[in-house]
């Protein structure tokens, strides 16, 4: 599907943003393995969550769409998930395949698990060798890729020291931990988003976590809850940039997750001069959110490199394209786990402010990106990234003529409905 931009007036007006996936893939897999019926509102609409919910249904747990944001997810407890006869698809999720693998780790049964074929190119080896190490059997495509075919039973538990920081990895640790007879550690070179161990605690299991260490008691019992799922950050990412950069815009968004570990780009934009208001903060749940009012203003720009990196890291798309109108530009570095999402995210991001007239100098763990550039339409590939879709959608709304998002149906992997949105609040 092509898309076509074109520059805009303003952004104004109000947007509810859809469900945080990170939030919503989390509550589904606790909720299939709690005892009772879990409800879930604002569940993510998104395919990865989607994906999630497949996976579970053939682990033989009921898990009932109600509309289009009402999930509801009947527990079987840590022992009630059933053997699948069908690989388990993962779609583009790679939250879906490294955590889920967590809890098959703990299975008595074998399972095999995949992806599209973005996914099968993404490593697995940094889920596979804590796995490993407490006592699951894995086996994988060149030993790092999917399928992977995961053969549980009693684990023991470990102390894990992550080598590069990944919530991913440290969820699926913590959720093979509930299947051992002790405490399992983590401990993080730099802290992550922490959505595992808040659910967790708010499933009823006590975790203990301080700055960069979480230990967990193996063999607890987890209880349904009824939840509400914030505004996906990461979505509100890119609203945030459209209506920071385009003149004359005032836009809200309404109950945005506000997470500590999740809000790395508000608290750097805020850093750099950007106008954004942050109204109504209040718990949901177990986490944070508030309304975010933005309006456009001049950014300075900076470097952003080492622990930052963790925080911002799904946002670099959008940052990259942001550091073209700052002042003094912007220089990316220590990312290099970029060139392991969807695509080769530093790659094609450069490649496509090129194609735009930026200059751009790239680095192998980075970018250096010049400020006060003026762009250019030019026709974008996506590389089937749902993060390159919408921030070049963004890059297309300051550009001098049309700009042609190929591949932009990609966005509906974590925002569906994201142009239609976008169309809504441009005058």
């Amino acid at each position: 599907m092509k898309v076509i931009i074109k520059p805009t007036g303003k952004l104004t007006g109000r947007v509810q943003l859809p469900g945080d996936k990170s939030i919503s893939h989390r509550l589904a897999m606790l909720g299939a393995i709690a005892n009772g019926t879990t409800g879930i509102e604002n569940f993510a609409v998104s395919q990865d969550c989607h994906s999630t919910l497949a996976c579970l249904r053939l682990l033989g747990i009921e898990a009932i769409r109600e509309g289009d944001h009402r999930v509801t997810i009947h527990g079987k407890g840590l022992r009630g998930l059933q053997p699948s006869v069908k690989t388990l698809d993962a779609g583009n999720s790679g939250s879906t395949i490294r955590m889920l693998a967590g809890i098959l780790a703990g299975q008595r049964f074998t399972t095999r698990i995949s992806g599209d074929e973005s996914l099968q190119k993404r490593p697995m080896k940094r889920v596979i060798q804590p796995l490993t190490q407490m006592g699951a059997t894995i086996e994988a495509r060149e030993a790092n890729y999917p399928p992977l075919t995961i053969t549980g039973g009693k684990l023991r538990p470990i102390l894990y020291s992550l080598p590069v920081a990944s919530a991913q990895v440290k969820s699926a640790v913590l959720l093979a931990g509930l299947y051992t007879e002790g405490e399992t550690t983590v401990v993080e070179p730099v802290p992550t988003r922490n959505h595992t161990e808040l659910a967790l605690q708010e499933f009823g299991a006590e975790v203990g976590f301080d700055r960069n260490e979480m230990t967990l008691k193996g063999g607890q019992t987890l209880h349904a809850i009824q939840a509400v799922v914030p505004g996906d950050v990461s979505s509100a990412a890119f609203l945030i940039a459209g209506a920071t950069l385009v003149p004359g815009s005032d836009l809200i968004l309404e109950a945005v997750g506000l997470n500590p570990g999740r809000r790395g780009m508000v608290d750097l934009l805020l850093q750099m001069g950007a106008s954004i208001e942050v109204v109504n903060e209040r718990l949901l749940g177990v986490e944070q959110v508030g309304d975010l009012r933005v309006r456009s203003t001049q950014l300075r720009g900076g470097k952003v490199f080492g622990e930052r990196i963790p925080q911002v890291i799904d946002e670099i798309p959008i940052l990259a394209v942001l550091a073209t109108q700052t002042e003094e530009g912007m220089e990316i570095r220590d990312a290099s786990e970029l060139r392991i999402k969807e695509s080769d995210r530093i790659s094609t991001i450069v490649q496509n402010l090129r194609a735009m007239g930026a200059f751009v100098e790239e680095f192998e763990d980075g970018m250096a990106i010049q400020g006060r550039q003026s762009l250019r339409g030019a026709t974008i590939q996506t590389c089937s990234d749902h993060r390159i879709a919408m921030a070049f959608a963004i890059a297309g709304l300051l550009a001098k003529g049309q700009t042609i998002i190929n591949g932009a149906e990609c966005a509906a992997v974590s925002f569906p409905g994201f142009f239609e949105t976008l169309e809504r609040v441009m005058c």
